[in-house]
């Protein structure tokens, strides 16, 4: 990589950035210096069977890889943490901006930022319990008001947090709306860890404007950006596009890469596995032939689907 460029970090995403593409994508793509896990959590007393299966070394390759959690108490935190240790990592970071509200609305998440006793109670038991952990925290500005993420900076000031990541956006807003400058600039004056930005980042332009207008940032961290253009953070760190004949047999490798290991793993038969290739489809390529995505989306036979595949790439 550039040592000149900041190293870019691939953001979790529920239903897209499981481990089949993830390592898919280090594979083919590269230019990522860590890849996060959709958050692990606890459903009836127990963490989710696929979030343990999805973070198991054995399913993530030799990437630098950190796991990521959701929590609203102590003790799921706690839970949680012994099955990271139990599989070897150490570090781990702490989603406090999930919007979803069925999680918003039991204190997971952005739920946890209006309550700046229950975030506090969180991760002071993360750095006291497991000091060996080099923890991070990822953020929005807030669930309604922009000013909660202020009240939180003297806490994550003070903790020995490896870096925070802070997605200028409030809860409410889910993916909608603009990102609030002011309110990024006014945390990123306040902040004494190394801070990463996240949102709305489509191009290497949309990256250098960001390094430019906040010169302390320590990284950028990228998710649907990159599923629609996996070769984005490749194309930042050399400096360059790649050309559009590389661009497409990379892209048919990723996907067939990904088709093969889900169809590997899935035991729900076709209809599983293309609803699975529905979702890598859902951001990559916006540009690409209407026509076969559509198809794609629209689809209930797997033969459409491989047929509709391979018209989009004979158009690429």
């Amino acid at each position: 990589m550039n040592e000149n460029r900041l190293p870019i970090y691939f953001a979790p995403l529920q239903g897209y950035t499981d481990s089949a593409y993830r390592l898919a994508h280090a594979r083919i793509f590269g230019g990522i210096n860590t890849y996060y896990s959709p958050f692990v959590r606890v459903e009836h007393g127990e963490i989710r069977r696929k979030d343990i299966r999805e973070i198991h070394p054995d399913n993530n390759g030799e990437m630098h890889f950190i796991p990521q959690l959701i929590a609203p108490t102590p003790d799921k935190l706690e839970q949680i943490m012994a099955l990271f240790i139990e599989y070897g990592y150490r570090e781990a970071d702490i989603n406090l901006g999930c919007p979803f509200p069925m999680l918003v609305k039991r204190h997971n998440g952005a739920g946890m930022l209006p309550h700046p006793k229950e975030v506090e109670a969180l991760l002071k038991t993360a750095v006291e319990k497991f000091p060996e952990i080099r923890f991070s925290v990822k953020l929005r500005l807030g669930w309604e008001h922009a000013d909660e993420c202020l009240a939180l900076l003297p806490l994550l000031n003070e903790l020995p947090l490896s870096h925070v990541t802070l997605h200028p956006r409030l809860g409410i807003q889910q993916y909608k709306g603009t990102v609030d400058w002011n309110g990024f600039e006014a945390f990123y004056k306040g902040c004494d860890k190394p801070l990463l930005y996240n949102g709305d980042i489509h191009t290497p332009d949309d990256i250098e404007s960001i390094v430019a207008r906040f010169p302390r940032l320590v990284g950028v961290v990228i998710g649907r950006g990159l599923l629609a253009n996996p070769a984005l953070a490749w194309e930042y760190q050399q400096g360059h596009p790649l050309s559009s004949d590389e661009m497409a047999k990379k892209v048919r490798l990723l996907h067939n890469e990904v088709f093969n290991a889900y169809k590997e793993r899935l035991q729900g038969g076709d209809l599983q596995l293309l609803t699975k290739m529905k979702s890598f489809w859902e951001y990559l390529l916006p540009n690409a032939d209407r026509k076969a995505k559509k198809i794609i989306h629209k689809t209930t036979k797997l033969s459409n689907y491989e047929v509709a595949v391979a018209r989009l790439f004979a158009e690429l």
